[in-house]
């Protein structure tokens, strides 16, 4: 028989972002062929140590509820275990040392392939301000936005305040600089807001970023490398309830309208768009998957405003919504994404 490999899949973490990631990780590891996989479930806790854990521990509500069974119902591994222990990472963290080069990092010195980009494409994919600057390069359009450093926002907050007013009109957004899932996210209608946006981006990231509002429709669209193609998987048209789309509008049932093929975007923009999101992927040094969100706006212009090296795998996901729309079911599109990584891998000279 075919030695099936050993697929860990990790998840949890130390980021905000860790509840999604169960529910990603989760899903992966019900959906995985067993046919050719062998799922192995490796949880991340709080403090970044690695445990194999069970089945039983992979179906818990919450990481919280993990964490309180690892030491009587998982196994503890060092980070120098786990090349021992799996053949492959697919990695389900999302945000700060899943998503940004951290964890990809540690994969490459253990000398394990893994699904998504490398080093400096996964922690450009969750540097908002480099991320821009890159595309900027590449003549590829993006929000105007401005950096505010929290050693100047604590030193003078009065004259950053005013350099955002002269040079944003209001609403704008203030964010983190590194996280996802509009975690930290403040829509600023006014001084006030503004000021409790920036305090409040500044909880999560040593700088914070103001850009200015869009008025538009909101996409995403998955993109994969396959055999040395880069081609996107379809695009998704996003209605959010709230004002913009947070973390409730993602990931709360009914928060958020959704459109797989895009329901109000004609074919010929939609053209335009898979043409930019791959661009975005090629210029950011992206491998293997990521996923590209942007904005048209009225005046018909497209803007790239979160490029991401990975996405989220949570059963409603845009992942599975668009490989559904292309005729794939999730073990198929899992095993795709898997085949092409490890295809990237063998033919990398150094780190990927």
């Amino acid at each position: 028989m075919m030695n099936k490999l050993r697929v860990g899949i990790i998840l949890g973490g130390m980021s905000s972002e860790r509840e999604v990631s169960l529910n990603s990780g989760r899903n992966v590891y019900d959906n995985l062929d067993r046919e050719c996989h062998d799922p192995i479930p490796v949880f991340m806790d709080g403090e970044g140590r690695l445990w194999i854990i069970p089945w039983q521990l992979v179906s818990q509500n919450t990481t919280a509820d993990i964490a309180d069974h690892l030491e009587r119902d998982a196994r503890r591994i060092g980070y120098e275990d786990l090349s021992r222990e799996i053949d492959f990472a697919f990695i389900a963290l999302h945000g700060k040392y899943g998503d940004d080069g951290c964890i990809q990092g540690l994969l490459e010195l253990l000398k394990i392939p893994y699904t998504g980009p490398g080093v400096l494409a996964s922690a450009l994919g969750m540097d908002k301000h480099l991320q821009q600057k890159v595309l900027q390069a590449e003549g590829i359009d993006v929000p105007h936005s401005m950096l505010i450093r929290a050693a100047d926002w604590k030193d003078n907050p009065s004259a950053v305040r005013k350099a955002v007013l002269a040079r944003f009109a209001l609403p704008c957004f203030t964010k983190p600089t590194r996280e996802g899932s509009s975690v930290g996210v403040t829509k600023a209608v006014d001084e006030e807001t503004l000021t409790r946006g920036i305090d409040e981006a500044l909880k999560w990231d040593n700088a914070a970023l103001v850009e200015e509002y869009l008025d538009g429709v909101e996409f995403s669209s998955i993109v994969l490398e396959e055999d040395g193609e880069i081609k996107a998987l379809g695009i998704t048209e996003i209605y959010p309830q709230s004002d913009y789309y947070t973390y409730d509008d993602k990931y709360m049932p009914g928060r958020c309208r959704k459109f797989t093929p895009p329901k109000n975007i004609p074919p010929e923009t939609i053209d335009r768009i898979e043409r930019c999101v791959i661009r975005a992927f090629s210029a950011l040094g992206f491998r293997c998957y990521g996923r590209i969100d942007g904005f048209i706006l009225r005046d018909k212009r497209i803007l790239i405003t979160d490029p991401n090296s990975s996405s989220g795998m949570a059963p409603s996901s845009f992942f599975f919504e668009q490989a559904a729309c292309a005729g794939l079911l999730p073990a198929a599109i899992l095993s795709r994404l898997i085949d092409s990584a490890v295809k990237i891998h063998a033919k990398k000279h150094g780190p990927l």
